[in-house]
């Protein structure tokens, strides 16, 4: 598929066609240095990339860019390049280091750990009919999970299969993906990466995947051993396959990438590719070339450059265009963000350039609003058309079922339920009117920190298996064990667990905003209680399949919460209600206390009040209209709840979902306004309004 060119790109036609261009029998290489004095060419044999077989000077045009036109690159070429320049504050250059191309399509790897290689790669594969599934946002159900992870230890798909590209397309992962109800699979880093050394040096490896070796290059340990055998080109084409796969299956794929920072971590870490080409240009520093790193991995890319963010732009347009991925979420985007003077600004050009961009304006884009740095944490504040991972959702949600609960045991609810309603409705406190509901990723745990089960069966983290005494990984997770730290067998304290999990996913699911599930979740998968599982590729983190009927039961409640979701578009507005106006796709909101009353003010703030009924009427333009009420009680203690008789035209309230159940009932209950039902201590219920 042919690139789309916007001359109003950073660095505009001058940063064209970086990387390797194949016309003519012969292949042009361009590569962008500011600072240096000389860029050359090494060409390797095809058979041992640590034998040279040839060199070729690049010449520098105006812009900073060098070029050179040389029959020497071909299809399946291993080349590197060398770079000299001046010494200095902020420059590192090393004319005898071998260095990858930051724009290689492909990439081989040595004997040694910095021992890799740039491949020129020729894409002939056939997409045949599929197409983009282009998953409305309101019907977005992401899936976060790690490729890996997902299929390793899958009793249904091959061997050869397990952990890879290949693997995740199988019909049996397929299969239980509709199942599951979700519609768009989020995957961890698959931009070609590395561990780093400290790790390396520990016996361990970074399973997770954030620290970019490369950005156009998908990482090899997950295609399958023959497409590794056959190289750079088969390992492309895998991962084509599986999202071709996916797509002719009607799922998403949504790629978790890492543009803040890359693998060659702080001054004197490896020196692989930008440090060597450019250091003082690519990578944020003072002037006496300390990096001003706000990211906490050693380095931050300096998007503030021309050149940093066209890299970001030019990768993200070949990711969404050449792979057809269809979405992207930004690791610490505000990093990503900062200007000249390091600060965050929605305005900046590389955000602009993505939303002007013809390909990527037409992508899901989720922003990880905040980095380490000064003035990092920015939830809220990105461009329109960005979604959010929602940390104010996530800690409100854990807060109103667990810690909460955890402190009433011991005194009495510190808070009252109304903090919890503005997040279950939509969090309009914390998104621009025009942005609506929709721009808000709502998640409750993620890949980093504790899972559903151990945010639920442990009180504080044990990462003692990462190597580092256990402080690695957050210390305040707002978590809650229900009696006792890890495993137990004792009844009422797994009853309660699997409850709080159920509490948890049933608002996740039933909340106004796009849900993010994360894999395994959904059966009550543990870590043993590690929250920082970042460098474990083993049991702990791969998904088992071997369920109890516990975990089953779990998987029914969510396949039934995700199939409510899509039948009740009150339940995914995509416009915040005004009071008196008429708004298309916008619920109508109506809140009810425990007697069937409309809520009072001070009832929200009241911590004895920690129980309401949720009326959403939807105000559909493509859609019947729908009315839903939720039950939500937020006390151990079991209470009466009169349904509201004020409702308009309301004659009955239909049961659809209770999460005081073990297992999802198969009866639709009926019930008549004024009915007075027993609800359950900490548990919701759903209804359809008739």
């Amino acid at each position: 598929m042919p690139e789309t060119r916007d001359t109003a790109a950073p660095g505009g036609s001058a940063l064209d066609h970086l990387g390797v261009r194949l016309h003519d029998g012969v292949g042009t290489l361009r590569v962008w240095s500011q600072n240096a004095t000389s860029v050359e060419l090494v060409v390797f044999d095809a058979t041992d990339v640590d034998w040279v077989i040839d060199q070729a000077s690049l010449e520098r045009l105006p812009g900073g860019v060098w070029e050179v036109t040389t029959p020497l690159l071909q299809p399946g070429t291993r080349y590197a390049i060398r770079v000299g320049g001046p010494h200095g504050p902020g420059n590192t250059f090393n004319p005898e280091t071998l260095l990858l191309d930051p724009y290689a399509r492909g990439l081989a790897q040595g004997d040694g750990y910095e021992e890799w290689r740039s491949v020129v790669i020729v894409d002939g594969f056939d997409w045949g009919e599929s197409q983009k599934p282009r998953i409305p946002l309101d019907r977005t159900v992401i899936y976060e999970g790690h490729v890996k992870g997902l299929t390793k230890r899958h009793p249904d798909i091959p061997p050869a299969l397990h952990g890879t590209y290949a693997g995740l397309a199988h019909p049996a992962m397929i299969e239980y993906l509709h199942a599951l109800g979700v519609t768009s699979i989020e995957l961890l880093p698959v931009h070609a990466f590395v561990p780093e050394p400290r790790l390396l040096e520990r016996g361990l490896t970074n399973y997770w995947g954030y620290n970019t070796l490369n950005f156009f290059t998908p990482h090899t340990a997950y295609a399958t051993e023959e497409a590794r055998k056959m190289g750079p080109e088969a390992i492309l084409a895998e991962f084509k396959g599986m999202v071709r796969l996916l797509h002719e299956a009607g799922l998403e794929v949504i790629l978790d990438v890492v543009y803040n920072h890359t693998s060659e971590e702080g001054i004197g870490g490896p020196r692989s590719s930008f440090r060597g080409i450019d250091n003082a240009s690519y990578y944020r520093q003072d002037r006496s070339g300390a990096y001003i790193d706000t990211t906490g991995c050693g380095n931050t890319v300096d998007t503030s450059v021309d050149a940093g963010a066209r890299l970001v732009l030019d990768s993200l347009r070949y990711w969404a265009q050449e792979m057809q991925i269809d979405g992207f979420r930004f690791d610490l985007a505000t990093a990503i963000a900062r200007d000249a003077s390091h600060s965050y600004t929605p305005e900046h050009p590389l955000l602009t350039a993505i939303a002007n961009d013809p390909i990527l304006s037409e992508t899901k884009l989720i922003a990880e609003p905040w980095d380490v740095g000064l003035g990092g944490w920015q939830t809220g504040n990105f461009p329109d058309g960005w979604h959010e991972w929602n940390d104010r959702y996530r800690d409100r949600v854990r807060n109103f079922w667990l810690s909460d609960i955890d402190y009433a045991r011991r005194a009495s609810a510190p808070v009252g339920i109304g903090g919890f309603a503005t997040r279950l409705a939509g969090s309009s406190n914390t998104f621009a009117d025009e942005r609506g509901p929709l721009a808000s990723i709502n998640f409750v745990t993620a890949h980093d920190g504790f899972t559903l089960h151990d945010l639920v069966s442990y009180d504080v983290k044990h990462n003692e298996a990462n190597g580092e005494h256990n402080r690695d990984g957050a210390d305040t997770n707002r978590a809650f064990n229900h009696g006792i730290e890890g495993p137990t067998d004792d009844p009422s304290i797994l009853a309660a667990r699997r409850k709080a999990m159920r509490n948890l996913l049933g608002t996740l699911l039933l909340s106004a905003g796009i849900p993010m599930i994360t894999a395994g979740d959904e059966v009550g998968r543990t870590q043993r209680g590690n929250n920082n599982a970042y460098a474990q590729d083993s049991a702990m983190t791969w998904l088992s399949w071997d369920d109890e009927p516990w975990q089953t039961d779990l998987r029914a409640h969510v396949e039934r919460l995700t199939r409510l979701r899509n039948e009740n578009p009150a339940l995914r507005p995509s416009r915040y209600a005004r009071l008196g106006e008429h708004i298309p796709n916008a619920s109508v909101m109506d809140w009810f206390n425990q007697n069937g009353e409309t809520m009072e003010s001070d009832q929200w703030t009241d911590p004895g009040n920690r129980t309401l009924q949720y009326v959403a009427a939807s105000t559909p333009d493509r859609e019947p209209a729908n009315r839903i009420l939720l039950i939500v009680h937020g006390t151990e203690s079991p209470i009466d709840v009169t349904l509201p008789e004020t409702l308009e035209d309301a004659t009955r309230f239909v049961s659809l979902w209770s999460s005081a159940e073990d297992r999802p009932s198969e009866v639709s209950e009926v019930f008549a306004p004024g009915d007075v039902l027993p609800i359950a201590g900490t548990s919701m219920r759903l209804f359809r309004v008739e």
